[in-house]
């Protein structure tokens, strides 16, 4: 008889990383379309702290994780794709993966190929996907083509170094930007071109100098605020900044007018749900991602593991930008 109850991280309000707490949550069969799934890990990601801060809002009390990695328990009325014993990763809504199994819609969750473990399978699902619809769905006017340059902010961080190697696979010359000599240095080991400590160097004034005052086509900026508006002045006219993340704080307000003075710019804010939304979309993403890794271009550093019962404190490592590359929990 499987369990009725599992561990999991809840969030019973918004606030910090203290508000989480383990608690005993009950656990069914799934219903149509639904899957049951038992995590042998989950991911952590940024988007996790919005969602327990009240950044993004959601009904509380809340279950995080938006990623995770392991076997079908059993699948619900209409689930043709996965079958009981499957090993299987999914990156999807609604939130709910620091747990030890759950049931959750099916349309996001596909096998997850042999040659790849559970735990690089929890870690590269979200932040694999969103490095794939970035680099390959995501592009300014013309697209990106062999030898264009673009600008990649947190370079070091979990989506980072997905995209300095999958940018190097392409043929893009990547420039990144990390918080400290060691995160530069390990984005140029995973495939940026340079990588610049934007602590101790603007980087507005580097790219025009590494780019020979070009600046890039495409600049892909998780951090927000912080580097936002300086963003708008290293892209070539008609470039492109996609706004994915805010770790530092929301991106200010576009003026419309600023975009036409710097060069006629575009400006995107996109998430990877939309991207998806479908069961086939999800598919053909994960196939393309499960691709380049399997074929060894693209490596998905796994640096701290946590037990699930640490969640808090992977939180706030998270927070303080001490985390290198991808983290999960251990159920």
């Amino acid at each position: 008889m499987p369990a009725t109850t599992v561990k999991a991280i809840q969030v019973p309000h918004a606030g910090g990383a203290d508000a989480m707490q383990l608690v005993d949550l009950p656990i069914g069969e799934p219903g149509p379309g639904e899957v049951r799934i038992r995590h042998h890990a989950c991911g952590l990601n940024f988007i996790d702290v919005y969602q327990r801060s009240g950044l993004y809002a959601l009904p509380m009390p809340l279950t995080l994780g938006m990623e995770g990695a392991g076997v079908i328990e059993s699948v619900g009325a209409g689930v043709t794709h996965l079958r009981p014993g499957d090993r299987a990763a999914y990156a999807g809504q609604p939130p709910g993966a620091y747990c030890e199994a759950r049931v959750m819609p099916a349309k996001c969750v596909v096998q997850l190929p042999d040659g790849i473990d559970f735990e690089t399978g929890a870690a590269m699902m979200l932040k694999g996907l969103t490095a794939q619809y970035l680099l390959k769905k995501t592009l300014p006017q013309g697209g990106l083509q062999p030898g264009d340059v673009v600008l990649f902010h947190a370079a070091a961080g979990g989506v980072g170094l997905i995209a300095c190697q999958w940018a190097r696979a392409l043929g893009l010359r990547l420039i990144g930007t990390a918080g400290s000599d060691e995160k530069c240095a390990l984005a140029v080991q995973y495939g940026a071109e340079h990588a610049i400590n934007y602590r101790r160097e603007d980087f507005v004034a580097r790219v025009k100098e590494l780019t020979g005052g070009r600046g890039v086509k495409a600049v892909y900026d998780s951090v927000g605020l912080d580097t936002f508006e300086k963003s708008l002045d290293v892209l070539q006219p008609f470039g492109l900044l996609a706004n994915f993340g805010n770790a530092s704080g929301k991106a200010p307000p576009v003026d419309l007018g600023v975009l036409a003075a710097k060069g006629s710019l575009y400006v995107t804010r996109p998430t990877l749900f939309t991207h998806i939304a479908t069961r086939e979309s999800t598919q053909a993403m994960a196939d393309d991602l499960f691709a380049v890794v399997g074929s060894g271009a693209v490596k998905i550093p796994v640096e701290r593991r946590y037990a699930l019962a640490d969640a808090a404190q992977a939180h706030r490592d998270l927070e303080a930008r001490l985390t290198i590359g991808c983290s999960v929990l251990l159920p």
